[in-house]
């Protein structure tokens, strides 16, 4: 799915989301929380944090690889989305759950961390560095997930961008995540493998993981997978 059609989808999950709340009594009723699962063509996304010298190329040079470039509203600097990448956009009522904004990233980086560690990789976290790393206790960790997140009214958008098959190339066309240091650089589960991954056998352990630690239950949904608070 385009980056663009994604986010059309997202703002209308989260507007609708918002405007259940104003209409709800939410000691009693509850919402109706959405995650959306996709992969993008090759596209740089730029957050409000984030400054357009970060990315190296101009507009002929996206041209040349295919690629568009986007400015948008969650937080974070440059990161980019491609074929091989599981894009998740968790749309939730955080409400519902808890609202802790540090919490809510953490749980999203947990929920990585336990993925990834199903097929053998341990992945974990750095201070002052949003994410999910490998390999933290050497001196060159390198980073698997990017996470970017906004809140309107406590309801969620954007997410997580796990690197499964993704081509790591397009990475070397920024300054990912504004980080420039020599010492830290990105990877896939392919690349620490060293062989392909089934990509939908990783959605699958994502969702039972994300839905475990918010204590939700799941119904597939036209666009995605539904995720419905457990009475």
């Amino acid at each position: 799915m385009s980056y663009n059609e994604a986010l059309e989808l997202q703002t209308y999950y989260h507007k609708s989301l918002i405007n259940q709340k104003r209409q709800l009594d939410l000691d009693h009723q509850p919402v109706n929380n959405t995650l959306i699962l996709v992969q993008h063509p090759h596209v740089f996304t730029l957050g409000t944090s984030g400054k357009q010298e970060h990315l190296k190329l101009n507009q002929d040079d996206l041209g040349h690889i295919e690629a568009q470039f986007q400015k948008i509203n969650r937080g974070g600097d440059i990161t980019y989305h491609g074929p091989g990448q599981l894009v998740a956009y968790p749309i939730l009522d955080l409400d519902q759950f808890f609202t802790d904004v540090h919490k809510y990233v953490r749980y999203l980086e947990e929920a990585v961390i336990m993925t990834i560690g199903d097929f053998g990789i341990k992945g974990g976290r750095i201070k002052d560095f949003t994410g999910v790393w490998v390999d933290i206790e050497s001196a060159k960790p390198r980073k698997i997930c990017a996470i970017g997140v906004h809140l309107s009214r406590w309801v969620t958008l954007h997410g997580l961008a796990l690197n499964v098959n993704t081509d790591l190339n397009y990475f070397d066309y920024i300054i990912p995540c504004g980080i420039e240091a020599e010492d830290k650089s990105v990877t896939s589960m392919e690349k620490e493998l060293g062989k392909s991954i089934e990509f939908e056998q990783v959605k699958e352990i994502f969702i039972h993981h994300l839905s475990s630690l918010f204590g939700t239950s799941t119904k597939s949904i036209k666009h995605g997978i539904g995720i419905s608070k457990n009475s």
